[in-house]
């Protein structure tokens, strides 16, 4: 994928970054596929948090998806171990 578009998603992550970072938390893009899904790592507090799942979806998705309309959908590739968790 385009390292623009990477920019432009990296760009919208600016945007949450300080309520993330508020909450001991973080998040990095690693990649965006061909067919449109971004590929974050939750870092920090975000990685073990019981409302990443949350905060991944109402907070970055909506995000990355209102400023890069090409992404369809928003990944953790760090969260499946966490899912197994509950």
């Amino acid at each position: 994928m385009s390292q623009t578009l990477i920019a432009r998603v990296e760009e919208a992550l600016d945007t949450i970054r300080p309520y993330l970072e508020a909450d001991g938390g973080n998040a990095k893009i690693v990649d965006v596929t061909e067919d449109g899904i971004a590929k974050v790592e939750l870092l920090g507090a975000c990685g073990s948090c019981p409302m990443s799942a949350m905060t991944l979806k109402a907070g970055i998705e909506q995000a990355i998806i209102n400023a890069v309309p090409e992404v369809k959908k928003v990944e953790a590739i760090n969260m499946e171990e966490f899912e197994g968790n509950n």
